[in-house]
């Protein structure tokens, strides 16, 4: 077992480990323990109480957080003529077609965050995915990215919009903010993450959704939280 360092197990004695504890309990002493000497990022993890092989069990959306995840998001857009256009006014940091693609396969250029495309570009974008999906980049509808409303998906993004996807160990994790957030900002965006999860429970999942819910911060030890369902 791997040996905790000092700092990591002093902040450690202060979470019980066998408790639950209330959403606003847990944000005040994942502040209280967030000490590093950077401004930390606050996760989400939910392990559910689905199948990822199934198709009928999949979880997968986007949310946009009310306070953002305090961090500069770059987006790129595959759009051409007045969507492009719309997509720089939007405020978008590259927008372009083939020379995106070619940027893409030929450097490895992997420098941004979010990737947008118009409906009329994924015959473009598709042989993207071996590069993009592995990096849970490639656009998807049902995530907003593949979209004619060019504009809003830029600023929602730009905004704090956050994707959320099952993985093959039947986790969501997901960015809620920075420990410098104020306790209700943080609970705000807590909340907003929550109920998306919620509200994108498949038909095909069967007996408890949500197993468990845990927040931590990048260097701070896991906090089980009670997910009130």
């Amino acid at each position: 077992m791997r040996k905790r360092g000092k700092r990591y197990e002093e902040i450690a004695a202060k979470v019980d480990f066998e408790k639950i504890y209330e959403a606003d309990q847990a944000i005040s002493l994942l502040k209280e323990t967030a000490t590093a000497k950077f401004d930390e990022t606050v996760e989400m993890h939910f392990r559910l109480g689905v199948d990822s092989r199934h198709a009928d069990q999949q979880v997968r959306g986007a949310v946009v957080l009310p306070h953002g995840t305090g961090r500069e998001v770059k987006v790129i857009v595959f759009a051409q003529g007045p969507k492009a256009d719309e997509a720089k006014e939007a405020g978008a940091d590259y927008v372009g077609g083939e020379d995106l693609v070619q940027k893409i396969t030929g450097e490895n250029w992997l420098d941004f965050d979010v990737v947008i495309a118009s409906p009329d570009m994924m015959g473009m974008v598709g042989p993207l995915g071996r590069v993009l999906g592995p990096h849970g980049l490639m656009p998807n509808p049902r995530a907003g990215t593949v979209t004619n409303d060019i504009k809003q998906a830029v600023e929602e993004s730009k905004a704090g919009k956050i994707e959320y996807r099952l993985d093959r160990q039947n986790i969501i994790h997901c960015p809620i903010g920075k420990a410098s957030f104020t306790e209700e900002q943080l609970l705000d965006n807590f909340n907003a993450l929550l109920d998306a999860i919620i509200k994108a429970k498949p038909s095909g999942a069967k007996g408890t959704y949500i197993r468990s819910l845990h927040i931590t911060s990048t260097m701070g030890p896991g906090i089980k939280v009670d997910p009130k369902l």
